[in-house]
């Protein structure tokens, strides 16, 4: 014979005291949940702090001479510097300045010499390349005029030169002037030259009629005795 029996109903009192326990099971588990993932953290963030890498200047285990910043190998080029163009980048074909250009020589090229050399050359070397920019005038050293004859007889390559790498009490504007804007201003300067050298020879036949052509007279609002436009009695 068989008999079955059937839980009774549990005491309250028993009741609280099994769920508070399973409450703080619970919360053990969750808290070591938590060390357990700000340990791994930790772990991580120090890792992050202490990179197994060189820093600048200090000395590594790594290679023989203890240096950590390796000299540079020799012929070595950064990107986007490759300046393998002689003729351009130095002024120089074969060792020697040259009298050419390394690009054809267009109305564009001289405005842009022209606006170069009104930003950068005509403190010192003035408007018309006579050596007596503001500066000058204000007890700077005077460079030499563009249009003397030693100056005027250089190749074009020396003054490309002497804008890379300074010449005498003039320093180089390589950081400033890029290269092509260098072989501009030097068109520019050979522009000057002519302009204060030029004779009939050198007009084109079809505009030699307009050097006697009559001056258009200047206007402009009359100006009165009193230095008022006139009718202006204000």
């Amino acid at each position: 014979m068989r008999l079955s029996v059937t839980p009774g109903p549990v005491a309250p009192g028993l009741q609280s005291r099994q769920v508070a326990s399973e409450g703080r099971h619970a919360a053990v588990h969750l808290l070591l949940a938590c060390v357990l993932s700000l340990i791994a953290g930790a772990a991580c963030r120090q890792d992050m702090h202490d990179q197994p890498k060189i820093k600048a200047y200090r000395e590594a285990d790594f290679f023989a001479d203890r240096r950590g910043m390796r000299p540079i190998p020799e012929n070595t080029v950064a990107r986007g510097f490759l300046n393998d163009d002689d003729h351009l980048f130095t002024g120089k074909v074969n060792g020697q300045v040259t009298d050419e250009f390394p690009f054809e020589v267009t109305r564009e090229v001289l405005q842009r010499g022209h606006d170069r050399f009104a930003i950068y050359c005509t403190p010192c070397h003035g408007q018309t390349g006579m050596g007596n920019g503001m500066v000058v005038q204000r007890g700077f050293r005077p460079p030499p005029s563009f249009h003397t004859d030693t100056i005027r007889n250089q190749p074009v390559g020396h003054w490309y030169d002497v804008m890379t790498n300074g010449f005498g009490a003039m320093p180089d504007y390589r950081a400033q002037v890029a290269p092509e804007d260098r072989w501009a201003i030097a068109a520019y300067i050979r522009a000057l030259q002519l302009s204060q050298r030029a004779t009939t020879t050198d007009v084109p036949p079809d505009r030699l009629s307009e050097l006697n052509a009559p001056q258009r007279p200047t206007t402009g609002p009359a100006v009165g005795d009193s230095g008022r436009e006139d009718g202006g009695n204000h």
